[in-house]
């Protein structure tokens, strides 16, 4: 089962995401991603949104499918940043990582 996780958008902001909830799924950056098949980078970033981050964590590996080519950021009809969420969640990934192995 998913916990939704309203604080988690502020949470993961330090990891450079500010503009998470300007998606509104509308699907556009699944249309033009090289990588869209089973709805990459779309999905990612509505469990980034509910807060669902056990769904991030367990399919963390989808993030360094992201080619950061961009297409996703120049068709987005809102100006969001579906690259940079994907990067930030990379990050975040990368400090729980970091915290895990410290401990």
């Amino acid at each position: 089962m998913t916990t939704v996780d309203c604080s988690f958008m502020k949470e993961i902001e330090r990891f450079g995401m500010d503009k998470t909830s300007d998606c509104f799924n509308c699907g556009t950056c699944v249309a033009v991603c090289p990588l869209g098949e089973s709805h990459f980078p779309r999905e990612i970033i509505r469990y980034a949104q509910i807060g669902a981050r056990e769904k991030i964590i367990e399919r963390a590996y989808e993030l360094w499918r992201c080619l950061h080519c961009g297409l996703c950021i120049q068709t987005c009809p809102r100006g969001a940043d579906p690259g940079g969420l994907i990067m930030g969640l990379r990050r975040y990934m990368l400090h729980l990582w970091r915290e895990k192995k410290h401990v």
